[in-house]
Formats: structure tokens, sequence, C-alpha cells
């Protein structure tokens, strides 16, 4: 019987079976401007176009009328997990707004994708607005006007419990994979919502700490995604459960009227987190547009908006003014996305199952995920190109670990608050349900046919028959992870924050009792984020990969990569420490703490401290190799003024055996009275090249990558004098630098 090989000089890809990578390049332009992009859906409309239409309809409106579209229905109270209350006389519906940033919570029919950070390491913008597409319009086929995603808080503490849902450490990463999934499910006709404004890096006492943070870290890190997110269109924001520098998210002038309505010019509606409005007056005049789910706590019966606003305008303590921009906020973000044109009606219902029509939305999605479960796979590590694996060989493959199968608890359990199998999201309300979930086995087994002598041990405690089959296999895969979720699920003792940055289930001892027997072992990571690996420089760990949360089609992509039907081209978003004591921050238990890193997040501390990481932000192999050269940059504009512009270019080479995606990544060196961080990512790009063949990329540096936030006159400046341009395939792996002055 034939079983895996492999081979240190072959080609990955077999002539006779065309991998996807070849599909991708003969099939797509290299402009990824275009590359994927769906047809939209609606015509959407400019903010001022949809304030007009808006005018019209408001103005017909009671006070009554104004303050029921701000208020919820209750928790429960209608199909969706929020539900804004309609009016008759004039007519306006009652809005739908549902989980969650990967896809529909609560519901059937629905696909159930990569995780956020996922999208995020694919470092590719098109695919991540295919995401966003293909999102927006299953939430649209299911009739709900809202979705309640992308979540862009930022990855401070690694052991954050929604960092997952998220896209990483670095802002600019997360302000662009932000904008691309609000594109892509706006182009559905289907509101998005960039959420927790702002602060909301932990789940550990959520409700009631406060995150202080300084003016300058506010503006270059926390609210930067949220800047692009205005510049993406986005309809609605909502705010966090925690208190922002002593004060509530939800009821903060500084956070929702100055920084984001005021600076930002901010033109859509500021939903609360559910239960996270914690006031009438302050909060209706510091720029709460909507309060959800609409009762004070969950079926209390009551609300802080409904009467009590009505009677806080009556009783002169908020002026009508106010809810007439409250209501012209949400009928203009309704009016944007042309959800007054043919919308669906709401089909499902998250609550009663026997009102739910269970509509399947689920379209071919599920290769849109396989595709980007694969781009988003990481490879860290592949010592003697130990993979691709071969079917070409005759000796045996040993799988080991829990994670390579699924749980005995089923695919589905509450919100994913699972305490076994293999993982493919973290746990919380930023889940939804899978339809199927094809394990890492499954994967491999479906690729492999019947040609691999595969030999299985799925247990991670009983090392000693771990040992024993590893020592007789050519080569061992095990399989491990780290999950996380929200505070509201408890799972193994971690209460959303993980505990600790270990592996779970005893994973660091499966693997070391496995590479101890196996000369070719291969270790497969399923987790929310970073995780520690004492074991990464065993001589017999020859492979390590990374396929993070990959959602439904977990297996397949994952076979996708680990064969070379896919030429991995995934980065980490963020960075991979050698010890948890490396990291700037960690979850802090006090009900009051700083931001005391300030702007140095992510591999900005390790730059900074001069700290070397195990695996650096942006680092990722390929099955081929790539050239960087001419770097060159053109001035046209070299004023530091709000119109600089500077562009520049770099030549790829594809100098390896294998077709494959580069992913050149561009940081730019401040001059010194700026102050920054030795380096910032201000660019990437993702490029396919066949063998032998290049290509130009081109970056373009502007006011928003080129300035730094002032704290003396509050306002971004782009400094004169001196910077660095490094173009490299990592934070730490720069392949060229070129300078350049601004005068």
């Amino acid at each position: 019987m034939t079983a895996f090989i492999y081979q240190c000089h072959a080609k990955p890809f077999d002539q006779e079976d065309p991998s996807y990578t070849k599909k991708l390049l003969s099939e797509t332009s290299i402009d990824q401007g275009q590359y994927f992009h769906a047809a939209p859906k609606v015509n959407i409309l400019s903010w001022e176009e949809s304030y007009a239409k808006a005018k019209l309809l408001v103005d017909q409106m009671s006070l009554e009328q104004k303050v029921n579209i701000t208020t919820g229905v209750g928790w429960q109270a209608g199909p969706c997990v929020g539900n804004s209350r309609g009016i008759t006389g004039p007519d306006f519906p009652e809005l739908c707004l549902q989980d969650s940033p990967l896809g529909m919570r609560f519901v059937d029919g629905v696909s159930s994708g990569v995780a956020g950070i996922n999208a995020a390491a694919s470092f590719d913008r098109a695919q991540i607005r295919k995401r966003g597409e293909y999102m927006g319009e299953e939430f649209r086929e299911k009739g709900a006007h809202v979705q309640l995603g992308p979540s862009m808080n930022m990855l401070r503490a690694p052991e954050g419990g929604r960092n997952w849902e998220a896209f990483g450490e670095d802002p600019y990463l997360v302000g662009v994979a932000s904008a691309e999934t609000i594109i892509g499910i706006q182009s559905q006709g289907v509101m998005a919502v960039a959420k927790h404004l702002i602060g909301n890096e932990q789940e550990t006492n959520r409700l009631v700490h406060s995150a202080n943070i300084d003016e300058r870290t506010i503006q270059e890190v926390y609210l930067w995604p949220f800047a692009r997110s205005v510049e993406a269109g986005v309809a609605s924001v909502m705010c966090a459960y925690n208190k922002i520098n002593g004060v509530y998210a939800c009821e903060s002038d500084y956070a929702i009227n100055q920084l984001l309505k005021k600076q930002l010019d901010f033109k859509g509606f500021v939903q609360s987190d559910w239960s996270a409005t914690h006031s009438t007056v302050d909060s209706a005049n510091h720029g709460l547009d909507m309060t959800m789910p609409g009762d004070i706590w969950f079926n209390s019966g009551d609300s802080y908006f409904g009467k009590n606003l009505t009677d806080a305008v009556e009783n002169g303590h908020v002026q009508e003014e106010r809810v007439n921009d409250m209501a012209m906020r949400i009928v203009a973000a309704w009016y944007k996305l042309g959800q007054d044109q043919n919308f669906p009606k709401t089909n499902f219902h998250s609550f009663r199952a026997e009102l739910d029509e269970h509509v399947d939305v689920q379209s071919d999605h599920k290769s849109i995920i396989r595709e980007m479960g694969a781009a988003s796979t990481v490879l860290l590590k592949n010592e003697g190109n130990i993979l691709p694996l071969r079917t070409n060989g005759a000796e045996k493959l040993a799988i080991f670990g829990s994670d390579a199968t699924t749980t005995h608890e089923g695919i589905n359990c509450e919100d994913h608050g699972c305490t076994s199998g293999s993982i493919a999201s973290g746990w919380g309300s930023g889940t939804s349900r899978y339809p199927y979930l094809i394990s890492p086995l499954e994967g491999i087994k479906a690729r492999a046919g019947n040609v691999v002598n595969i030999m299985e041990h799925l247990k991670d405690n009983d090392l000693p028959a771990a040992k024993e089959i590893a020592s007789k296999a050519s080569i061992a895969l095990v399989f491990v992870n780290a999950n996380s979720g929200e505070e509201f699920i408890t799972v193994e003792g971690h209460k959303g924050d993980r505990n600790h940055l270990d592996l779970w289930h005893d994973g660091h001892d499966l693997i070391q009792a496995v590479a101890d027997a196996n000369e070719n072992t291969i270790v497969v990571i399923h987790s929310v984020g970073p995780v520690l690996m004492p074991w990464s420089n065993h001589p017999n760990i020859k492979a390590i990969v990374l396929p993070g949360l990959p959602g439904q089609e977990s297996g397949n992509s994952l076979a996708d990569i680990l064969f070379g039907d896919v030429n991995p081209s995934g980065r980490l978003p963020y960075t991979i420490a050698k010890e948890k004591e490396d990291y700037p921050a960690k979850i802090d238990h006090g009900m009051s703490f700083e931001y005391s890193e300030g702007i140095h997040i992510g591999y900005r501390w390790f730059d900074k401290h001069g700290i070397e990481p195990l695996y650096p932000f942006g680092h990722g192999l390929s099955y081929t190799t790539f050239d960087y050269k001419n770097l060159q940059i053109n001035l046209n504009h070299g004023v530091a003024d709000d119109n600089v512009d500077v562009q520049a270019s770099v030549t790829i080479s594809n100098t390896g055996g294998a077709d494959g995606a580069e992913i050149p990544q561009a940081y730019l060196s401040f001059p010194a009275v700026a102050d920054e961080p030795p380096m910032l990512l201000r660019g990437f790009e993702k490029v396919f090249l066949t063998q032998s063949t290049e290509q130009t990329v081109n970056f373009s540096f502007k006011k928003t990558e080129l300035s730094y936030y002032d704290v003396e006159s509050h306002q971004w400046v782009v400094p004169q004098g001196e910077f660095t341009l490094h173009i490299g395939a990592s934070s730490r792996n720069i392949r060229a630098s070129a300078k350049f002055s601004l005068s």
C-alpha cells in the first residue's frame, strides 16, 4: 500500500493535476482591485442623497415615532438578536439586526466561514472583500438589514478572548481589512457595523472596567480602523461595554461626539452593544442614536429610551433637535443601502424555530470559504521541504490529537463553547452554526484517497501509545489547538479571555512525545491567536502549520495546503513571542487600568525594545521563492502638507519551482521629530506569479500613511525630514530599503 513521502527538490504541483493556485493564475487578473469582486446588489447612495430622502420622511414623524425607531423592542421579543421598533403613518420598518462578524448566528441554512483573524492572515484585499460580499448576500437573503460586524478591536493582549473576531495587532492591517469587509457587506444592500468603539480589548470585567488610553494612542492605534471604516461608508458603529477614560463608551461625548461624529464626520447611526446603555439623558446627548436590544437588562420590560427618552425631551433635558438627528441618522442609513427598495422580508427566527422558514442561502459560498481557509493558512516552518506531502511513496502517515477530528459533543454546541474536538471558530456571539464541519482527518483522507496508509491516534493524553505509533510512521502530523471567546461562556475554566498562552489539552506534551519518536514531525495548530511553542526548535519537528480558524471547510482547506494543491501565502497578523513576558500587555483584572505601552502595540514593542520574536508579524513561508529588486521612489509632491504624494515600486520575481503568491509589505521609518516606533506597516499587496515571472508592485503613500498625531496641536501632521521605506516579506525580513525626504 502506498503512502506519503516527502521530496526535498520535487515541484509541489503535479503537472497532470493543476493546483488551485494555477487555476487562480489562469483565470484572474493581477489587478487586485478587480479580482473576485461581485456585482453590487444595490446602487449605494451618497450620504447627501440619503439625508435628503430621510428628511422628507422624518419631517412627517411625531416625537414618539422618532423615539420609537431609536429603541429596540427588547431581548427575544422579535426574530433577530436586535429589532428596532417600526412605525406607520409615515411608514418605517422594524429593522433586523443580527450577529455575527463571520456569519449569521442562531439560524440554519447559512455558511460559517473563516474568522476575522484568518481574513487578516490572508493579507488579501480582494479575498477579504469577497468574504464580505458573500456574508452580505446571506444576511440580505435572510432579511437581516444589519450585520453586526466587522469587529475591529486590536489584538493588544494575546490572551484577549475575542481577538479572533477581529483582524490582528496592526492598525493599518486592521483598517484595510475592516474597510474591505464593510464595502463587501454593503455592496449587497446590508448595513455593516464597525465595532466596538472603543477600548474593548479584553473580556475580563468588560461591563465595568475603564480602559484608560492617552490621546495619541487612541488616534494612532484604536481609532485608526474606525477612521478607515467611516471612509468606507459604514452605516453604523457600535459603542462598547467598557468605560473609556472613566466614562461608559455608550455615553462618552469624547468617543462618540468628538472623535467619531465631529473628527471623523461619521454620518450613520451609533448603536449600543447589547445592554451597554447606562442612561437616558447622557446617552442621548452624548451621541447614542439607538439602544439595543431595547430593554435596560434582558427582559426587564423597560428602556432608557422609549418613554423615558420622550419624557426627557418634554422635560427639556434632551432637545427634540437631537432626537431628530438620531432618527435622521437611522433613516438615512436605511436609504443609503437601498433598503427602501425590494428588501426581503425577515424569514428566520433566532429564538423560535417553529417560526423560522429555514431558507437556505448558502449558494456556492463553501468554495469561497475553502479558498480563504487555504489563503489564510500560515506556513511557519518547513525544513527540508517536507511539505507539500506526496502520494507516490510507500511509507506510513500517522495523525495524532483530538483536534484532528470532530467532537463527541457535536459540531454545534451553544455558540461553539465546546470543550473537545477540532476547532474552526472561537466561541460566543461572534459565531454562526456550522452547516457541516470538515475535520482535518476527513479532509486529509478525502485528498489522499485509497493510496495512503493512515494511522490514527486521536487521544491527547495517552503518550506511550502515541510514541509507539509515531515510531512506526514515516511522517507524523500532530494536531493541537487553543481556544477563547466571549465572557458569557466559560470553557475549561477560561471565561472568555485565555488564562494562559499554552496549547490546550496538554498539547505541548503530545507534540514532545511524538517528535521524540518520529524524525519527520509536522505540527498543525488551530488557534484563536498566538500560542507559546517551547518545542519549535526540536530537531525532529520539520514543519509547523497554522490554519487558525478556517470555518466549515477546515479539513479541505488544510489538505489543499498540505498536499500542495494551494501554495501557502498566509501571513501572521500578530507576533508569536518566545516567552509570554515578551508581549507588551496582558489581561488586567483591575477596574481601571492604563494602556501603558501606548502606540507600541504588537511588533512595534518588539522592535522598540530589541526583542527577538519566535515568528514575526507578517511572516509566512511558501513552496516557492521570491526575489525583490529595483525599489524606486518618486516624490509626486514632496512637501510635508495635506497634498503629500509619494509613490514607490518594487519588482517581485518568482525564482522557485512552483507558481505562487508573494505578499510584499511596506514599512515606514519616520523622521525623529515624529517619535514613532522604529517601523510602521503602511502598505501591502498580494501578487500571483507563475514560475520564472516577475511583476512590478506599486505602493502609494499620502497624508494618511505619512502623518503622525501631534498632541500639542491635536492634529495629524506630516513631518518634514527623512523617511526610510522598507519593503519586506515580514516585519523582520526586509528585502530592500530606500530613503526619501519631505520638505
